[in-house]
């Protein structure tokens, strides 16, 4: 998921966890690939994950809410559900 990139800014997102998404857009390093795993998920999918910059995080990851349907996407995308 994309953001508009001054965005990071307004969160304060580490810019060396962010990848250049054209011209006006980022998106978190790791999540634009075929098989996304962003950068700053710590832990283990499966066992115990967690956002290492919470509260930095930009708007597109404060959006998705624990059982929402892009939590299940992602979910199953790991064979967790």
């Amino acid at each position: 998921m994309s953001f508009y990139w001054a965005d990071r800014d307004t969160w304060h997102t580490p810019e060396a966890l962010t990848e250049k998404v054209g011209a006006h857009f980022s998106c978190m390093a790791g999540t634009n690939r075929a098989n996304p795993h962003c950068i700053a998920l710590g832990g283990k999918v499966g066992e115990s994950v967690a956002c290492t910059i919470y509260d930095q995080r930009p708007p597109p990851c404060r959006e998705v809410q624990p059982g929402d349907e892009r939590c299940l996407t992602a979910r199953a995308r790991h064979g967790l559900v």
